[in-house]
C-alpha cells in the first residue's frame, strides 16, 4: 500500500501562509511595512541568489544581524536554498565569531551593517567564508545586500525538502558555561516545535509578536517559524531596550512577546511601565523566574507563560501548565515560577538519578533533568564524542538539577555545577536567589559558591539595587534567613551595578565563580 505523505519542513508555513495572508503585513521595521507576499517573493529570490553564488545542498551559511526582516528571511530562503543556517550571538567577540564560522565551515556570511566592524578583523583567517554580504541598516537599490538579491530570479522553487531530518539550522550554545557547541536542528524537530509554540503561547492570526527574543537564539524558540505558521504580525527589535519595547507595545498592539525574567525585570521597573491595554501574553524562560517578577507582570495585566529548555531542545521543553486549582492561592506565583511538564508531542520529562532510576515525586528529592522526544536536537555538529555524552542511556542529559513534585511538575534547583555543597548540604542556588529577590529594594540577584575553610563552600549573592534603593547587604542577609532555612541564607552580599549576561539575558555565574575562586587551583573545596 502507498501512503501518501509530505515530509515536515517550515517551509510550509511560509507557503501557506503567502497564499493565504498574501496582502497582510507580516513584518513591522520602523516605518516599513512587508506583506506575507513580498516576504515569500524576496525568500524566492534570495534561495535563488544563494544557489547563484554556488551554494549546494547542506552548505552553511552564516547570519550574524539583529531581529530584522532580512534575519527572519533567512529562516526561510536559507533552508529554500538547501542549505544550513548558522545564526551567531550578536554580542560575540570577533574571535568568537570567527571559531563559529570555521567550526561551521559557513561558505557565505550575511553580515548587517551595524555588526560590519566584528567581522572586518576576522575575514583573513576565515579561509572557508567565500563571500560577505552587508545588509543596510538604511536600504537602497544599490546597497550590498540589494545588488545580491537581484543575482536571483523570481523562478518558484518548490516549498518541499526530500528529507525531513535533514539539518534546517546550527545553533551555538550561549556560553554561560564555556566554549560552545553546535547543535544541530532538522526540518521535522523545527516543524513540531513551532507548532507546539503555537498552542502553549496561544498565538493566531490575531498575534502581534514583538521580538525582545534574538531570531539567532534557538532560531527564536521557532517562533520565526511558528508566527508565520499562523499568519501573525512580527514587530522588529534591533536591540532590547525597555522604553522602546514600551513604545512598541502601545504603538503596534503587541499582544506577545518571549523574554527571559532579566527583561520582564527591566520592563516592570521602568518609568514608562502601565497596566496592558490589551490581550498580553509573555512566555518567558532562559532562567528560572522569581515569584516576585511573576507577580509584578501579572499585575501589569500579562498573562505569564512559564517554559523551560534548552539550545539542544529547539528552545522550551516544558511548560508550566496553570490549573484551575491555583486559583485564589497564596502560592500562585511560586507555583508558576516551577518548569512544569513536557510540551504537547514529546516524552514525559524525567529526573533522575545516577543510575537513570526516577527520583521519588517527593518534591525534595534532587536528580537530573532528562529529555527525549521530537524537539531534541539531532547532535552536536562535527562532535561526536559529546554527542554520546549528552545522550548515555538514551535521553538527552540537560545538566540541569531539579525536583519532581507529587502533581507530576519538576521545579529546577540548579545547574548540576552550581549546586552549593556545604558541610554536606546542597543548597539550591536558585532557592536562594528567589529569597533575595524577595527583598523589595532588590532589583537583580546572582547566587554563587565561595570557598569556606570549614564548610567547603558557602553561599554569596550579588545584588543590583532597584533604581534609588539604598541596600544594607546585612539586611539583605537577615530577610532572607526569615524565608529559608537559615543555613542556606549568603554568608555574603556584595552590591553591583549590573551582573554579567549572555545577549539572552541569563547570567553568567561561571564568571561571579571565576571572581571568586581565581586563586584556587579547583573550583570545588
Amino acid at each position: 500500500m502507498t501512503v501518501n505523505s509530505t515530509q515536515l519542513t517550515p517551509l510550509l508555513f511560509m507557503e501557506r501562509t503567502a497564499e493565504v495572508f498574501g496582502d497582510k503585513v507580516g513584518f513591522v521595521q520602523g516605518d516599513q511595512r512587508f506583506t506575507y507576499r513580498q516576504l515569500a517573493s524576496e525568500t524566492t529570490r534570495l534561495a535563488n541568489a544563494f544557489r547563484a553564488a554556488g551554494i549546494v545542498d547542506g552548505d552553511r551559511i552564516a547570519y550574524l544581524s539583529p531581529n530584522t526582516a532580512q534575519m527572519l528571511i533567512a529562516h526561510f530562503a536559507v533552508p529554500l536554498a538547501k542549505a544550513v543556517l548558522v545564526a551567531i550571538n550578536t554580542r560575540l567577540s570577533p574571535p568568537e565569531v570567527l571559531e563559529i564560522l570555521n567550526h561551521s565551515g559557513a561558505r557565505l556570511l550575511v553580515v548587517d551593517e551595524s555588526l560590519r566592524s566584528v567581522v572586518q578583523p576576522i575575514l583573513v583567517e576565515a579561509g572557508g567564508v567565500e563571500r560577505v554580504v552587508v545588509v543596510s541598516v538604511e536600504p537602497t537599490p544599490e546597497s550590498d545586500y540589494a545588488t545580491f538579491l537581484a543575482t536571483g530570479s523570481d523562478d518558484p522553487i518548490p516549498w518541499r525538502v526530500d528529507d525531513e531530518y535533514r539539518a534546517i539550522s546550527i545553533n551555538y550554545t550561549s556560553g554561560t558555561t564555556g566554549r560552545p557547541k553546535g547543535v544541530q536542528y532538522t526540518h521535522r524537530g523545527a516543524y513540531l516545535n513551532a507548532l507546539t509554540e503555537i498552542i502553549h503561547s496561544r498565538h493566531s492570526p490575531e498575534s502581534v509578536y514583538l521580538w525582545t527574543l534574538p531570531m539567532f537564539h534557538c532560531n527564536g524558540w521557532c517562533t520565526t517559524w511558528g508566527v508565520t505558521a499562523v499568519g501573525g504580525t512580527h514587530v522588529g527589535l534591533r536591540a532590547v531596550d525597555p522604553g522602546e519595547i514600551w513604545r512598541l507595545i502601545a504603538a503596534e498592539g503587541v499582544s506577545h512577546l518571549n523574554a527571559a525574567p532579566t527583561v520582564l525585570i527591566s520592563l516592570a521597573n521602568h518609568p514608562a511601565a502601565v497596566p496592558f491595554r490589551g490581550p498580553m501574553t509573555i512566555t518567558t524562560a532562559g532562567a528560572p523566574p522569581s515569584p516576585t517578577i511573576i507577580s509584578q507582570i501579572e499585575d501589569l495585566g500579562a498573562t505569564i507563560v512559564h517554559v523551560y529548555g534548552l539550545t539542544e531542545t529547539y528552545g522550551p521543553h516544558t511548560i508550566c501548565e496553570y490549573q484551575p486549582a491555583w486559583d485564589g492561592s497564596t502560592h500562585r506565583a511560586a507555583l508558576l515560577a516551577r518548569q512544569g511538564v513536557s510540551f504537547i508531542g514529546v516524552d514525559p520529562i524525567r529526573v533522575v538519578d545516577d543510575n537513570m532510576d526516577d527520583v521519588p515525586s517527593d518534591g525534595t528529592t534532587m536528580g537530573e533533568v532528562v529529555m527525549r522526544g521530537n524537539n531534541v536536537m539531532a547532535g552536536y555538529y562535527n562532535d561526536p564524542a559529546a554527542t554520546a555524552e549528552a545522550f548515555r542511556g538514551g535521553w538527552f542529559h540537560s545538566g540541569d538539577v531539579a525536583v519532581w513534585h507529587p502533581d507530576g511538575y519538576i521545579e529546577l534547583r540548579d545547574r548540576s555545577k552550581d549546586i552549593i555543597i556545604s558541610g554536606g548540604e546542597n543548597i539550591s542556588t536558585i532557592e536562594v536567589e528567589q529569597a533575595v529577590m524577595a527583598h523589595p529594594s532588590v532589583l537583580e540577584a546572582a547566587v554563587v559558591a565561595i570557598p569556606h575553610e570549614k564548610w567547603g563552600e558557602r553561599p554569596k549573592a550579588f545584588v543590583v539595587a532597584k533604581p534609588g534603593a539604598v541596600v544594607d547587604p546585612e539586611e539583605i542577609i537577615a530577610f532572607v534567613k526569615t524565608r529559608i532555612a537559615r543555613f542556606k541564607a549568603p554568608d555574603a552580599v556584595e552590591m553591583v551595578e549590573q551582573l554579567p549576561k549572555t545577549s539572552t539575558g541569563k547570567i553568567q555565574k561561571y564568571v561571579l565563580r571565576e571572581q571568586e575562586w581565581g586563586d584556587h587551583a579547583r573550583r570545588i573545596n
